[in-house]
């Protein structure tokens, strides 16, 4: 166990930690000692999938008081910098904070449970008479994130919404969100956040588009596979255009040679997931039969970083704490490079707390290889 890592305003108390722990009940425990105080508004919970589910769900309950929503992941952003295994959070203390939570469960029925979602939040807004965002955690190979995330943002109205898909270290077998001491798959949990605090909700991420275009020529959206590219297999259209051969494709040169797709001024970027059945390609995000893509280029993650701070900081001042959701695909590009070390510890200087995804959610759009969150000043 590590000291708690604390920030305090006269405004926002925020208390960061993390535990390594491969003991579950001593992990949580260690990790509420760093992070409990009083007033707290909510805590943030993000940890392995190794856990046994039912240990950990118990233990959050008992050691954590209060609301306290979390989620599986592919690995933690804590004060260490880059976590790769344990459970790491944060809590937020503040008089001019409300948090409301919803589950939304199961995610075969999100449309309607969206409705009466979107009404109550609007009560709530109403009634407050504060600015809000939303944070949405959902279950990562749930393939409803699309869906989700548009019918919220379209529901909600203004409210921002930033969020995450949750991992499992790159096993895709069962990712999970947590709530009221249980966790759940083929759910979510919408956060809405009402506060006079200072807040600035973002995205960025470090590609750009290149001249390299391709035509999905066929593919089986609700299973997120492209099966050809430009009337050819699609892996080896993908392998062809990127320069390498089949057998060397792996995460990592999927995770520096992503799909790039243009909406109206803005590229968003679609991650390869893996290689799928009979030559397609299992993306991370929705795909269907005529889009027109690119192959992304990276340029200098550190970089990008230091400007998305420069602009948080214009808009709010320092934060106290950034809450982000990061794509796993973003930290095998840093590993691969030997950056990872480096650009952790430049998040933790910079209060970041979070969890690499399976995916980000920014207002209407689930996007990939994209950096998403909120900061808080206090």
């Amino acid at each position: 166990m590590t000291p708690q890592n604390t920030t305090a305003t006269p405004r926002l108390s925020v208390r960061q930690g993390h535990s390594t722990n491969i003991d579950v009940n001593a992990a949580v425990r260690e990790l509420a000692a760093q992070i409990c105080q009083p007033n707290s508004k909510i805590c943030l919970v993000f940890f392995s999938d190794e856990y046994d589910r039912q240990t950990l769900g118990r233990a959050i309950q008992e050691h954590l008081p209060g609301l306290v929503v979390g989620c599986t992941t592919a690995g933690q952003l804590s004060s260490v910098g880059f976590q790769r295994s344990g459970i790491c959070g944060v809590s937020l203390a503040s008089d001019e904070l409300i948090a409301e939570p919803y589950l939304i469960h199961p995610l075969s029925s999100l449309v309607e449970q969206v409705g009466d979602i979107a009404e109550d939040v609007q009560a709530k807004i109403h009634r407050a008479k504060l600015p809000a965002f939303g944070l949405l955690l959902v279950d990562g190979l749930s393939m409803k994130e699309e869906l989700l995330t548009a019918a919220l943002f379209r529901a909600l109205g203004d409210v921002p919404i930033v969020g995450g898909s949750a991992g499992d270290m790159l096993k895709f077998q069962q990712t999970f969100v947590y709530y009221q001491g249980a966790l759940f798959n083929d759910a979510a949990i919408f956060i809405l956040l009402l506060t006079s605090l200072p807040f600035h909700v973002f995205k960025h991420q470090h590609f750009r588009p290149t001249t390299t275009r391709m035509v999905i020529t066929e593919a089986e959206p609700d299973q997120r596979l492209v099966k050809e590219i430009n009337g050819e297999p699609a892996v080896e259209a993908y392998a062809q255009l990127i320069g390498l051969p089949v057998d060397q494709l792996n995460g990592t040169i999927f995770s520096q040679h992503p799909l790039m797709l243009r909406i109206r001024d803005d590229y968003y970027v679609r991650s390869i997931a893996g290689v799928g059945p009979n030559g397609s390609l299992k993306l991370y995000c929705a795909i269907d039969v005529g889009l027109v893509l690119t192959i992304g280029q990276g340029y200098s993650i550190k970089e990008e970083f230091e400007k998305n701070i420069s602009r948080i900081e214009q808009h709010i001042g320092e934060p106290a704490v950034i809450i982000g959701c990061d794509c796993i695909h973003r930290r095998l590009e840093m590993e691969a490079q030997g950056i990872d070390e480096s650009i952790g510890q430049m998040f933790a200087r910079n209060k970041v707390v979070g969890f690499s995804t399976y995916g980000e959610q920014f207002n209407s759009a689930h996007v990939n290889q994209t950096f998403t969150g909120v900061a808080i000043a206090g």
